[in-house]
């Protein structure tokens, strides 16, 4: 009879190898009795599986400005676009722009809302935006008056928000490197240009188009008119309210 390798019969030991099933609502069952330390370090791992779980972020909580890790790099999240379901049963789709930090290029991702991103570590700074010089846009920490500059790529659609002295904005640091910056909520923009009010209109669902000092358009109500002052979600760029 032909003995066996014992070389080539082994391979890897796995956990699953130790037939250890942990239950962790009252006791702890086993196949066969595995030894004490063996069962705290299946149970320790699982806790600490399901603490990583918990610390990383869903699809479904992504924002813009936020930054997370892809294949090692940093990458900041620029948009979310929420796709409903088609059918019944079908998922909620995310659909994700990022830019990576490192390298500039854009990446888009889908993800369903219950997907796992890695979340990266990150400081956020208060900062006061301050004037424009070119292609260039700097901001000044409010605490202690550093000042951080990015190019009109690095800031892309979150220019149209920015208006001289604008403040509530946060500058997202990645090792002391100012790589992206977040803007409040809502932003105040006065109308420059957009059609005659019309009198008696108080309707918000009729509306038409209005240039705001800042240079972009949005849809507003019929009754607004030139010179007011807008509250503009800078989330989903949309008119709000009279600032």
């Amino acid at each position: 009879m032909q003995r066996k390798s014992i070389k080539n019969s082994l391979r890897p030991l796995r956990l699953s190898d130790l037939c250890v099933s942990v239950h962790f609502q009252e006791n702890v069952s086993r196949a066969w009795p595995a030894p004490t330390g063996v069962v705290r370090l299946v149970t320790a791992l699982t806790e600490q599986t399901k603490q990583w779980e918990t610390d990383m972020p869903k699809a479904g909580d992504l924002k813009r400005g936020m930054i997370v890790e892809i294949n090692g790099e940093p990458h900041v999240v620029k948009n979310v676009d929420v796709k409903s379901p088609s059918s019944r049963g079908s998922n909620t789709l995310y659909k994700v722009r990022f830019n990576n930090v490192q390298s500039k290029q854009k990446l888009e991702q889908t993800y369903k809302g219950e997907d796992m991103v890695k979340d990266m570590d990150f400081s956020r700074r208060a900062v006061q935006y301050l004037f424009q010089d070119g292609d260039m846009y700097t901001f000044m920490d409010v605490e202690d008056y550093s000042q951080y500059t990015l190019s009109a790529d690095d800031l892309d659609d979150q220019l149209g928000y920015l208006v001289d002295g604008l403040e509530g904005l946060s500058a997202l640091l990645v090792d002391g490197n100012v790589i992206g910056i977040e803007l409040p909520q809502s932003v105040n923009l006065a109308v420059l240009e957009t059609a005659p009010a019309m009198k008696g209109a108080t309707a918000t669902s009729r509306t038409k188009p209005a240039t705001l000092s800042s240079g972009i358009e949005v849809q507003v109500p019929e009754y607004i008119a030139v010179d007011d002052v807008l509250k503009i979600n800078t989330g989903s760029g949309k008119f709000m309210s009279r600032a």
